[in-house]
């Protein structure tokens, strides 16, 4: 979150709801596999193969590679779009809004396994809408790094440092629990036709960008 405003961190900020609403819904569909938070699979992974889980070790192979692939898609789109500004956040998060729309659609029409492929490529291509210099700026998908910041800057705090500089990554990862359990409760409700309120998030963000500053600003914790 250093450098951006308080705009774009709330934009930050909703981008990880978003993808906390996804994961959740992904979580509950593949029975504990996450379609955004890698760490947690590849932990699952590396089990299933020490446990000879072949099965279980494909399928969260298989949705790593998606996810990456996802990735692949979204630095190549900001790449194009020629911009780690506005017009690189505005495409990738076009893209990110078809890919869920996509997925919405064949959750309606009983096609999960295209609903999970369109969601994970979705998490995976998220990750490249705050970019500085080429690489990853903000990430929005996964929580650990939030977390050892704002560990540090609480023990920076006390040593002079800003007080209040962790703040931002506490909004980063409420973000992504308030989603969460707003997809989880999504679910319950609606099954993976939730699918949808996320495409409809992701659209609105789309739009949102466009009256949001086109750079980081030079101050900014």
């Amino acid at each position: 979150m250093v450098g951006y405003g308080r705009q774009l961190q709330g934009l930050a900020i909703a981008l990880a709801s978003l993808a906390g609403f996804v994961d959740a819904l992904g979580f509950i569909t593949l029975s504990g596999v996450f379609v955004s938070f890698m760490s947690g699979n590849s932990t699952r992974l590396a089990v299933g193969v020490a446990n000879a889980d072949w099965r279980t070790a494909a399928l969260i192979g298989g949705v790593i590679a998606l996810f990456v692939l996802g990735v692949i898609l979204g630095s190549v789109v900001a790449h194009l779009a020629g911009s780690d500004g506005r017009a690189g956040k505005t495409a990738v998060l076009a893209v990110v809004t078809a890919l869920l729309t996509v997925g919405a659609v064949g959750a309606f029409v009983g096609w999960t396994p295209l609903a999970i492929v369109t969601m994970t490529l979705a998490m995976g291509a998220e990750n490249s809408v705050f970019r500085r210099h080429g690489e990853t700026s903000i990430a929005l998908t996964y929580m650990t790094g939030a977390l050892v910041k704002i560990g540090q800057r609480v023990a920076a705090a006390f040593f002079g440092g800003p007080r209040w500089s962790w703040l931002p990554y506490l909004g980063l990862w409420g973000g992504l629990m308030a989603g969460a359990v707003l997809g989880a409760l999504a679910h319950h409700i609606l099954d993976l036709h939730a699918l949808g309120v996320a495409a409809a998030f992701a659209a609105i963000l789309t739009v949102t960008v466009q009256f949001l500053p086109d750079h980081e600003t030079t101050g900014g914790v």
